[in-house]
């Protein structure tokens, strides 16, 4: 009995120094846990860190705010060139000539300047930026009130209308004969051709002759006609600093069944584009001597046919454009023959109506051909 005794109290013993133990350790563990939660409280002075995710939102927010400021930029970007491309095509000739004559150099080119609206278009779309949509719709209707009427239909011919072939030949032209045959080939009623060099001058009136029978050459230019021929003589236009012998304009009275027209053929000095911009003076004074002799024209009905090595937007032919009418109808980019992109060979009227101007097929010259219709008033 005392064993069991002693053995119950000494496990009782046991028991309680175990459990002692345990609720000592257990105790030493709740009394470390406020210190150790204590050693986690945050900073009363710093911010709490937002969650993993949260941090996610935030910067997806911060670039999407980005890429809508980027966007808003970039739509700005395209709605400011689209206004300087629609003021440039409708105030070219308030930009300054000098240096380098860059205001005539743009007019030279002036219709492909609306090719800009393309890429910013297909940008703008792409992008759905909605205010550079609107702002393209501004150098859109600009061109197409100054160029789209040219692409419109022409209407019928009339009895009365005189067709005319204007080219510049070329003084390097392999094949004289073959070229003739096919300005002849439309039946116009005026051939006006420039750069006449022998021998290629007899091949041209040899196979002009039969359907032409009336011509005048002076210099470099000549006119072929059905009808007769009478009053020509050679123009002067030659600029001051170029040598005798310098023979590119004429003037001749085209006794036509409507009435007589004054035609002249003409050929101005060429320019040239270099790192100074575009060397064009030789070429404007010319223009302005041209101009002076048509001013004093006392016809009523005037034709110009030439290569006047510019364009009707280029403000270097002004004294030209100032008192002849362009055509009504037609881009007809006349050179070079390879890739053409400008009109450099004219047919310019008073009294008349240009009512349209197109390219023939190329010839050996480095120009191409143009033919026009004329009505007569």
């Amino acid at each position: 009995m005392g064993t069991t005794e002693t053995g119950s109290g000494s496990g009782s013993g046991a028991e309680t120094r175990s459990g002692s133990g345990a609720g000592t350790g257990a105790g030493q563990e709740r009394e470390r846990d406020p210190e150790l939660d204590s050693d986690r409280k945050p900073d009363p002075g710093r911010k709490p860190e937002p969650a993993r995710g949260g941090r996610r939102l935030i910067r997806g927010g911060v670039r999407g705010r980005d890429a809508r400021v980027r966007g808003r930029r970039s739509g700005r970007v395209i709605a400011a060139l689209a206004c300087v491309t629609a003021g440039l095509l409708a105030f070219h000739s308030v930009l300054p000539n000098s240096p380098g004559r860059l205001g005539s150099l743009l007019e030279s080119f002036l219709p492909w300047l609306g090719l800009v609206v393309v890429p910013l278009s297909v940008l703008a779309l792409i992008r759905r930026y909605a205010v550079a949509l609107v702002a393209l719709l501004l150098p859109v209707a600009v061109w197409s009130h100054a160029y789209g009427v040219l692409l419109l239909p022409s209407g019928e011919p009339d009895r009365r209308e005189l067709v005319v072939v204007q080219h510049n030949v070329s003084d390097e032209n392999p094949d004289p004969a073959g070229t003739a045959r096919a300005l002849a080939a439309g039946a116009p009623d005026l051939v006006a051709l420039q750069e006449l060099v022998d021998p290629a001058r007899g091949s041209y009136e040899a196979v002009l002759a039969p359907e032409y029978p009336y011509h005048v050459v002076h210099g470099t230019v000549g006119l072929w006609s059905r009808h007769p021929l009478a009053d020509a003589r050679p123009l002067d236009i030659k600029p001051r600093d170029i040598a005798e012998g310098w023979n590119r304009a004429l003037r001749a009275v085209v006794r036509t069944p409507s009435g007589d027209v004054v035609a002249y053929v003409a050929h101005l000095p060429s320019v040239r584009v270099g790192a100074g911009g575009l060397a064009s003076a030789r070429r404007d004074e010319s223009a302005g001597r041209l101009g002076r002799a048509l001013a004093a024209e006392r016809s009523d009905r005037v034709l110009l046919l030439g290569d006047l090595n510019g364009t009707v937007d280029d403000r270097g032919l002004a004294p030209l454009t100032s008192r002849l009418g362009a055509p009504e109808r037609g881009f007809a980019f006349s050179f070079p023959a390879g890739l053409p992109l400008a009109r450099i060979d004219q047919v310019l009227a008073r009294g008349a109506v240009v009512r349209e101007i197109r390219t023939l097929p190329a010839t050996g010259s480095d120009h191409l051909p143009v033919t026009a219709r004329i009505a007569l008033r």
